[in-house]
């Protein structure tokens, strides 16, 4: 298993996690990968994380906070570097430094057709929240 090198996303990164996003499935026509990244910026920045492998991006995340609940979103490790642990190790990182802010507990969302990432969550210990998910645009990405 090669090192993954986990440290916090730099701008330079930006096309690189969009490339790795795309091959991992994650971007939809409704949200503008970019224009997230740039909201991401904002707010939290230390805990957008980037995993490298041989100077190459191979995983990211990006976690959230807002004082009740942290997030995860846009968990992602590249198809060539799956089942190898990094899924894993990139969580337990973004969960330490959330940990580290106060934060009592971790909501993420998943589509329900993604079963394989149903699977790794369960597998490193998250359970399926009795709650409806609700959301509203506020600002169109398209």
């Amino acid at each position: 298993m090669d090192t993954l090198h986990i440290r916090e996303f730099q701008e330079e990164d930006a096309d690189a996690v969009v490339a790795l996003w795309q091959a991992c499935g994650l971007v939809k026509p409704w949200n503008d990968a970019y224009k997230d990244m740039q909201r991401k910026l904002t707010v939290g920045r230390e805990l957008f994380l980037v995993g490298e492998i041989d100077g190459r991006i191979a995983a990211a995340v990006m976690g959230g906070y807002e004082g009740h609940r942290g997030w995860v979103n846009y968990l992602a490790v590249h198809p060539d570097y799956r089942r190898q642990g990094y899924g894993r190790l990139l969580m337990d990182t973004v969960e330490s430094k959330l940990l580290a802010l106060g934060c009592p507990k971790i909501n993420l969302q998943i589509r329900e057709s993604n079963l394989d990432v149903i699977r790794f969550y369960e597998a490193i210990g998250y359970k399926q929240d009795k709650v409806v998910s609700f959301g509203k645009r506020l600002i169109p990405d398209n």
